[in-house]
C-alpha cells in the first residue's frame, strides 16, 4: 500500500494500492466515486519519485488541492484533494514511497517557467525597455507651454499654383 485517502467528515480510507490510479464515477476506474458531481474520468493520481501527484482529466466539476483549482500538483502528506465537492486527506510517507533528497519541482512552476519568452526570463522585458524609452523620449522633447502665446508659433499654408 502506497497511501491512503481519508474522506473529510468521516467514512472509510480508501487504499492507494497502485502507483498509478484512475478516479472518476464508471465501474472501470481505480477508484469509483459514485457521485452525480463526478466526472466518468475525473483525474489520475500518479506515484513519482515518492510523491503523488494528480492530474485532473478536463473534468465538469474540477480537482483541488487545498481549496486550489488545479490541472496538475504535487500532493503533500496531509494535503486535502477535492474531486468535484469531496474532499479527501492523502495520508503517505514520501520515504516509504521511496523518495529521497528534496521533493521534485511542482509542474505549475515548470511549466510557468517554461511559458515565458527568454527575455521575461533574463528579467529584460521587451514591454517595460519600450516603456522606459518612451517615457525617457517625453524627458528629452522641449514642449511648448500652450498658454503662453510668445511661445507658440503658428505657420501661414503656402499659397498654391494652380
Amino acid at each position: 500500500m502506497f497511501g491512503q485517502l481519508t474522506p473529510a467528515g468521516g467514512g472509510d480510507p480508501i487504499p492507494l494500492l497502485k502507483k498509478a490510479l484512475l478516479i472518476g464515477r464508471v465501474e472501470s476506474c481505480d477508484i469509483v466515486l459514485r457521485f452525480p458531481n463526478v466526472s466518468s474520468k475525473h483525474c489520475n493520481l500518479t506515484l513519482d519519485g515518492g510523491y503523488w501527484f494528480v492530474t485532473d482529466l478536463d473534468s465538469s466539476n474540477g480537482t483541488k488541492v487545498n481549496g486550489v483549482r488545479i490541472l496538475r500538483k504535487r500532493l503533500d502528506p496531509g494535503d486535502e484533494l477535492t474531486v468535484a465537492k469531496h474532499k479527501y486527506q492523502i495520508d503517505y510517507s514520501p520515504t516509504d514511497c521511496g523518495a529521497f533528497g528534496p521533493p521534485p519541482a511542482e509542474e505549475d512552476e515548470i511549466a510557468q517557467i517554461l511559458s515565458a519568452s527568454l527575455l521575461q526570463r533574463a528579467g529584460l522585458n521587451r514591454r517595460q525597455s519600450q516603456e522606459k524609452a518612451a517615457q525617457e523620449r517625453k524627458e528629452r522633447t522641449p514642449r511648448a507651454d500652450l498658454k503662453s502665446p510668445d511661445q507658440v508659433q503658428v505657420r501661414r499654408p503656402k499659397p498654391q499654383d494652380d
